[in-house]
């Protein structure tokens, strides 16, 4: 009976071990796979893609929380010209909780060895790095991370997360100096036509509506992205966001929180907008134009900050 027993016992456990080396082996081949397809992806990307790579000197991250300072760039050619959009995207690793703050690009700062001028001026004159010594004397937060992307990427980079397009509510009928016919309502949007949405600012609302939609959309690109819930699309997506971005974020840690907003970890977006409402006013500036003057940058400085925590 004990002999039996002992049968049995080990032939339970020569199964385990079967089973754990074709597990192991399986998870290789997925390895192996999304090696590839990761190279391809950026190499493809990379071809088309003219942007260059950037001096940063972005602080080391404290803790479990980093901040990536995203910019939105429009350039052609040689003529690098201002930021069209400024975010900085917060995320924390431990709790996976991703937060988002909208700049105004007209927003009037002090830009280190350039005097005063729009915030989207920082670009222009030095690239990623300065808006981050912007972002730095003017609101106190560090930046570790940046990433520039094109409008030429884009959409390529949104039709790989979601090839059956995004879907949208639109606000309002748009068409007015971009490159679409948009209807109001809810609707299923590629990359080209989300990009359209994402950058019209003809109307009353101008830029405060702009950056509404922006972080309408990349909320929509979130809880799209999880409800797909498909690793296998990690490799892809991360090879051509390297491939039409210019970004210094090291490439395991783009794919760890990729892993956490396609599988469903992260947490609602919170969504944060400077100049803080009530804190600023309308001016026009020689030289500058008309731009958003901060009433008191020292609220404005703060607000962010406690968003931030």
């Amino acid at each position: 009976m004990a002999r039996h027993a002992r049968k049995r016992k080990a032939r339970k456990g020569r199964i385990f071990v079967t089973i754990l080396v074709a597990l192991l082996i399986l998870v290789g081949v997925v390895a192996v796979i999304g090696y590839f397809q990761y190279q391809s992806s950026l190499k493809e990307a990379q071809t088309e893609s003219k942007l260059k790579d950037y001096e940063f000197n972005g602080v080391k991250a404290v803790g479990d929380e980093i901040n990536v300072l995203l910019i939105g760039s429009d350039s052609r050619g040689e003529d690098q010209g201002r930021s069209d959009s400024l975010m900085i995207a917060h995320y924390n690793t431990k709790t996976n909780t991703p937060k988002l703050v909208s700049i105004m690009r007209d927003t009037y700062v002090d830009i280190p060895g350039h005097g005063k001028n729009k915030i989207n001026a920082a670009y222009s004159y030095g690239g990623p790095e300065l808006v981050r010594q912007t972002i730095k004397e003017n609101f106190g937060v560090d930046v570790q991370y940046y990433v520039v992307a094109n409008f030429e990427g884009f959409p390529k980079i949104v039709d790989t997360l979601a090839p059956e397009g995004i879907k949208i509510n639109a606000e309002k009928d748009m068409s007015k100096n971009i490159d679409a016919n948009i209807k109001k309502g809810e609707q299923v949007m590629d990359g080209k036509t989300l990009l359209q949405y994402a950058r019209f600012r003809k109307d009353a609302e101008g830029d405060f509506g702009r950056i509404r939609r922006q972080q309408q959309v990349l909320e929509a690109l979130k809880e799209q992205a999880i409800d797909v819930g498909d690793v296998t699309k990690i490799p892809d997506v991360i090879g051509k966001l390297q491939g039409y971005s210019s970004t210094n974020i090291p490439t395991g840690t783009l794919m760890s929180i990729g892993a956490d907003f396609l599988l469903g970890k992260t947490e609602t977006m919170e969504k944060f907008a400077i100049p803080v409402e009530g804190k600023w006013h309308n001016e026009r500036i020689d030289g500058a134009g008309a731009v958003l003057r901060l009433d008191d940058v020292a609220a404005n400085a703060k607000a962010l900050q406690d968003f931030l925590k």
